[in-house]
C-alpha cells in the first residue's frame, strides 16, 4: 500500500511548523518524499552525534579504543592529581562508556552551542579534563555535547585521523556522501556532536544503513554487534515523551518501538525495526516534539 505524507504535511502546515523535507523509507526503497523547496544540504546538529558513535564502534573494533578506555590512558597530559578530590570524581577516570551514553557527572554540561564560540581556551580537551565534575562518573544521563566532543578527540588521538576522515572511507563514500563537510575546533578535531552538514536524502541512506544493522550492498561497514548495543536503551532519562525513554550510545529511543538520531531545530533520523522503515526530517523547528507527535499519528499507521 502506497504511503501519504497529505496528512503529514497538512498538520505541520496547519500547525506552521518550520518542516524543509521528509523521506520515508520501507523494505528498503523509497515510500515517500516531500520537499517544500529542494533537499539541499543543511546542518544536522546533534545527528552528528549519532554518526560519532559510528566511529566509536569502528575504532573499538580495530582495537583502538575498548567501553572502559578512560581519558587519562590517552590525555595523561592533563591530568591533575588533587589528593583532596574523591577518587570517584576525577574528570581522568571517565570512561569511553560514560562518554557514550552522557553520564560523565557534569550538572552543567561543558562546550555548550553557545560556550564554544566564546570559550578562550583553543585546547578544549585541556579545557574539559580541567572541569570539576558534580558526581561520580556513570550514575545519571546529562545531555552534553561536550562529551560527544571528547569521544571525538580520543577517536582522533589514536587513530591519528579526524573522525570525519576515520568516517569518510569507512562509513561516507560507501554509503554515496561524498565531500562531507563537518565543523572542528580551533585545534581541528572535527566538532562530533554537531556541525555534519548533509541532505535529508543523504541521512535517509545513513537510517537504512542503521536498520539493516550496519551493512550496506553485501558489505558489513560497521559491526551488527556495535548497531545493536549502541541503538539500545543505556541509561534511563527524563524529558518530554520522547526524550523519555532511555539514551543508547549517542541515540535516543522513541516511543513506538523506535529509535533515533536528532538535532536541534528537528533534525530526525528515525529507525523503526518492526515496521522496516526510515523516517528522515529537516527542519528549522523548535517545537520538535509536535514534529514527532505528527510522525506518529500521520505517518506510522501507514507502515
Amino acid at each position: 500500500m502506497p504511503i501519504s505524507l497529505g496528512g503529514f504535511v497538512t498538520r505541520i502546515s496547519e500547525q506552521e511548523l518550520k518542516v524543509w523535507s521528509a523521506r520515508v523509507l520501507q523494505h528498503g526503497k523509497l515510500a515517500a518524499q516531500w520537499d517544500l523547496t529542494k533537499d539541499e544540504r543543511r546542518i544536522q546538529h546533534s545527528i552528528s552525534k549519532s554518526f560519532t558513535s559510528m566511529a566509536a564502534g569502528l575504532a573499538i573494533a580495530e582495537g583502538k579504543l575498548s567501553l572502559q578506555t578512560k581519558l587519562k590512558d590517552v590525555f595523561p597530559q592533563y591530568v591533575k592529581e588533587d589528593p583532596a578530590l574523591d577518587p570517584a570524581m576525577r574528570p581522568g577516570d571517565i570512561t569511553l562508556y560514560d562518554l557514550l551514553r552522557m553520564t560523565s557527572g557534569h550538572d552543567n554540561p561543558p562546550l555548550t552551542a553557545q560556550e564554544r564560540p566564546v570559550l578562550e581556551e583553543k585546547d578544549w580537551v585541556k579545557y574539559y579534563m580541567s572541569l570539576p565534575l558534580d558526581r561520580a562518573p556513570g550514575e545519571l544521563f546529562t545531555y552534553s555535547s561536550g562529551d560527544t566532543f571528547i569521544i571525538s578527540a580520543l577517536i582522533q588521538a589514536v587513530t591519528g585521523q579526524t573522525v570525519k576522515d576515520y568516517l569518510t572511507p569507512r562509513l561516507f563514500e560507501p554509503l554515496g556522501i561524498h565531500d562531507v563537510y563537518w565543523e572542528t575546533s580551533p585545534l581541528g578535531i572535527t566538532l562530533g556532536c554537531a556541525g555534519l552538514v548533509i541532505s535529508n536524502e543523504e541521512l535517509s541512506r545513513f537510517g537504512q544503513f542503521l536498520l539493516q544493522r550496519g551493512e550496506w550492498q553485501g558489505q558489513q561497514l560497521v559491526p551488527a554487534d556495535w548497531i545493536d548495543f549502541a541503538t539500545r536503551k543505556q541509561i534511563d532519562n527524563l524529558g518530554s515523551v520522547d526524550w523519555s525513554q532511555g539514551y543508547g550510545c549517542q541515540f535516543w529511543m522513541c516511543t513506538h518501538d523506535a529509535y533515533r538520531g536528532d538535532g536541534a531545530y528537528g533534525q530526525f533520523c528515525i529507525i523503526l525495526p518492526d515496521q522496516d522503515a526510515v523516517i528522515a526530517i529537516n527542519s528549522q523547528e523548535e517545537r520538535m516534539q509536535e514534529i514527532l507527535d505528527i510522525v506518529w499519528a500521520e505517518i506510522w499507521p501507514q507502515l
